[in-house]
């Protein structure tokens, strides 16, 4: 006798399932031959939840920047996924022109941006090995050329973070029409929540940075070095621990930047391939 399984096959319980009432409905889409929303939507709605998260989580407290890379290579690749459907193709069709050609320079704009970003972080890297080696050797010459290097860097993720948020502020402005405006809305939230988040991974670097190898606090404790007298070695040695910490945290950023840059560019060949019948 073949026992009967009272069972019936369903999508597994997404991230979105745990979400607070008002993130459930920052916005709600029905596929053509739906009941409901569609797993894939779901899940990329979880995503912009979780980036919107950690954001907040930084500002108030600092989150750490691999933790962010990977929220947004995970925003990515659910939008990726979706990007697959027809319904999503067909959305974003049926959207004005100038919605999609923003959609693509958007695109554009984050993967300078992020390429910039991986530049910024070797150079920091540098930075920190200089000063931390200046430091060492009591070389003061040598400490105020990596603080140098050092504001340069930061300058250009002040400049790159606001540059990125700028684009997400207009992505939320774009007036969508269409029958499948809904969908098209949804991705445009999406890229919206993916550059906030860039703008909040640059600050956060530069932020990160800045109070780690300041030139004017470091400077004191290059003759304790240069002299190896025994005034307040603990203190010395702390800001070049600080320093060691710094190098490390940005060595592990370094693999998530290329998984990030590539889920943007990948992202947008997708845009383009799905936008280029209309354009």
């Amino acid at each position: 006798m073949v026992p009967n399984f009272g069972r019936s096959i369903s999508f597994p319980r997404t991230r979105a399932m745990s979400f607070s009432k008002s993130s459930r409905h920052v916005r709600s889409v029905s596929l053509p031959g739906t009941t409901s929303s569609h797993p894939l939507l779901a899940n990329l709605n979880a995503d912009i939840a979780a980036i919107r998260a950690w954001i907040q989580d930084t500002a108030a407290a600092g989150s750490s920047l691999p933790a962010g890379l990977a929220a947004i290579h995970a925003l990515h690749a659910a939008l990726a996924d979706l990007l697959l459907l027809p319904a999503s193709q067909a959305s974003l069709r049926s959207t004005t022109s100038n919605a999609a050609g923003s959609l693509l320079d958007v695109f554009l704009i984050l993967a300078d941006a992020h390429q910039g970003f991986k530049e910024c972080l070797m150079s920091l890297r540098h930075a920190a090995a200089e000063s931390r080696a200046a430091l060492r050797r009591g070389d003061a010459t040598r400490l105020a050329s990596a603080a140098r290097s050092q504001r340069r860097a930061e300058k250009d993720l002040a400049r790159l973070a606001a540059s990125v948020f700028a684009v997400s502020s207009k992505c939320t402005r774009l007036n969508l029409v269409g029958e499948d405006a809904e969908m098209a809305g949804a991705i445009m939230q999406a890229v919206a929540a993916s550059a906030a988040a860039s703008a909040a991974v640059f600050s956060a670097a530069a932020s990160m940075s800045s109070p780690a190898s300041s030139c004017k606090k470091m400077a004191m404790f290059v003759p304790v070095f240069a002299t190896r007298k025994a005034a307040v070695p603990e203190t010395a040695e702390a800001a070049m621990e600080r320093l060691h910490v710094l190098e490390r945290c940005f060595d592990e950023c370094d693999g998530a930047c290329n998984r990030v840059f590539r889920s943007v560019v990948q992202t947008r060949v997708s845009l383009l391939n799905v936008m280029t019948p209309t354009i």
